[in-house]
């Protein structure tokens, strides 16, 4: 064990005078991360303005007047104020920015409605109205659709027969009839990350398969130049330098994994990925499941060049599929697939531990972890380029 412990600290200090590791394990990355939350940074942070809603509606008609009320409602919580206006001042008070969105709601509208002819309302957005215009004419659009669904329902009905006196009985009882949408409160297995804690998890997910390479893939780099050779002419066991290389890969990429996941809940407010102890062992078990692909790579690549391209495709990929760029939510085959990308594993772990989970909450992503990582150790003992590094 001490001659294991030796070469790792020789292999440790190799990699970080040379600075290639603490590069691509920290300075990298870091840089990235930055620079992408200084990109979308402001997306999760979009606030609607306050928007007055200048609203013309015939006299008397009640079936007009839901317009603005519905709008009042609805858009109270939002900023909206709703004021009056006759159908020719809307433009008007338009274009002279008074207000930010202006409505018109045609003459004879309710008869129009119920003989089904189609009334049209006219919404014109100031210029430059941003999403608050977006806010105001989905409410509008949903009122009107609520509306001509209830007029296309009593004209169903009087075609039927209904009595009139039943008709509007009739639409009402179908309204009512539509359940409510009912909420319920996540669970802590359900929660996701926010789109920062999604970069820095992925960003430090694709990367670590860079960290881990420095040390596995010198066993490839040492066989070319003939050290490795020498290595194994001492009196040391085999497995003694594959263990040390293979440990050497394991720190380096716990030190990265720490500083990145670290360093990043300090730079950035909305970063946070809940329990310690629960973090710490999915980045135990992470690290653990980028290394032993890594040896993957190293008993199938015949040279330095080869590994290296393979394993910077192998990071890129995984990567990417895991939520280094953007957010993937798929279902079906490929989605299932998608599961067992233990960058993936990894993040959705993190969501868990985010949203309050603990240890215990961390079966699926420390089940996918625990067999990707004995799958590719086995695989890379049962391939037949095992030998030429021992």
């Amino acid at each position: 064990m001490r001659q294991v412990l030796v070469m790792v600290a020789t292999d440790l200090r190799r990699h970080v005078r040379n600075l290639s590791a603490v590069m691509y394990a920290v300075v990298v990355p870091l840089a990235l991360i930055y620079v992408m939350n200084l990109l979308i940074g402001g997306v999760e942070d979009i606030e609607i303005s306050p928007v007055t809603v200048a609203v013309a509606v015939p006299e008397g008609d009640q079936l007009a007047a839901v317009v603005p009320a519905v709008l009042e409602e609805a858009g109270a919580g939002l900023g909206v104020t709703v004021r009056a206006a006759g159908p020719e001042e809307v433009a008007g008070l338009v274009d002279a920015g008074t207000v930010g969105v202006g409505v018109v709601v045609p003459g004879g509208f309710a008869g129009d409605l119920r003989a089904g002819r189609g009334p049209e309302v006219q919404v014109t957005l100031a210029d430059g109205l941003g999403l608050e215009g977006t806010v105001v004419t989905s409410i509008v659009e949903g009122t009107l659709a609520e509306l001509t669904a209830g007029a296309r329902v009593a004209t169903a009905a009087a075609d039927l027969g209904v009595p009139p006196d039943q008709t509007a009985g009739l639409a009402r009882s179908l309204a009512e009839a539509v359940p409510e949408v009912a909420w319920s409160e996540g669970r802590a297995a359900d929660e996701q990350l926010s789109l920062a804690e999604n970069i820095v998890a992925g960003q430090a997910g694709m990367f670590l398969f860079f960290t881990v390479g420095f040390g596995v893939l010198a066993l490839v780099n040492e066989r070319e130049q003939g050290t490795l050779r020498r290595l194994l002419s001492m009196p040391l066991r085999p497995w003694t330098v594959v263990t040390a290389k293979g440990l050497s890969s394991f720190v380096l990429g716990l030190v990265s994994m720490t500083v990145l996941l670290t360093v990043s809940s300090l730079l950035f407010d909305e970063v946070g990925f809940g329990s310690v102890p629960a973090v710490a062992l999915l980045v135990v078990l992470v690290v653990a499941a980028a290394t032993s692909l890594t040896f993957v790579v190293a008993t199938l690549a015949r040279s330095a060049e080869q590994a290296n391209i393979a394993q910077s495709i192998v990071a890129v990929a995984l990567g990417m599929f895991g939520g280094a760029f953007f957010q993937l939510n798929l279902s079906g085959p490929l989605g299932g697939l998608l599961l067992a990308n233990p960058v993936t594993a990894f993040t959705r772990g993190l969501g868990i531990t985010s949203g309050g989970g603990g240890v215990a909450d961390l079966g699926m992503p420390v089940a996918v972890l625990l067999g990707f990582t004995a799958a590719c150790l086995a695989l890379a003992w049962l391939l037949p380029g095992r030998k030429e590094l021992l």
